[in-house]
């Protein structure tokens, strides 16, 4: 039987590698999955069985180093705890005509779906502050025949938009 002694290293090392494990994902990357289509067909393509998880980059957070065609995760404007994926179509400044006609204030950026048939956006809830962004997706890692860098691209059909 093991020693007092053992069982007190091994949960030194367990708490340990926890600890390090809760900084990192909280500082530099995080894993999250994307449930519903409004993403697809980069994320959940339409005949797809399984959801897929990303690789959440968080170092961009420090000055919102952000840029169109990212895609973000960023906190709900209506609820704190739910979070929305998109792909940034606008940044501060920039000038989103009919039928919107608005330009984007200082600190926020417009956000839409790939799927524009089945997402809430800012088409609906107008321009995100940047400051409820959690993120930058930059990988799928799961399901394995995914796996891969997601592309930052602004899509055809707003290019004229901007």
């Amino acid at each position: 039987m093991a020693s007092p002694k053992f069982w007190w290293d091994i949960s030194k090392k367990c708490f340990t590698v926890g600890l390090i494990s809760v900084t990192i994902s909280d500082r530099f990357w995080s894993i999250t999955r994307i449930s519903g289509h409004s993403m697809s067909p980069t994320f959940n393509p339409g005949d797809s069985s399984f959801n897929d998880y990303v690789l959440v980059e968080k170092l961009c957070l420090g000055r919102y180093k952000f840029s169109r065609g990212d895609v973000i995760v960023f906190s709900s404007p209506s609820n704190y705890k739910e979070n929305i994926v998109k792909r940034i179509i606008a940044m501060p400044g920039d000038w989103v005509p009919d039928p919107f006609d608005t330009v984007i204030p200082h600190g926020h950026c417009w956000v839409e779906g790939d799927n524009s048939s089945s997402s809430v956006d800012s088409r609906s809830i107008g321009p995100v502050p940047l400051g409820l962004a959690r993120g930058r997706v930059t990988h799928i890692i799961w399901p394995p025949q995914r796996v891969g860098k997601v592309e930052r691209v602004v899509p055809e059909h707003r290019l004229s938009l901007l």
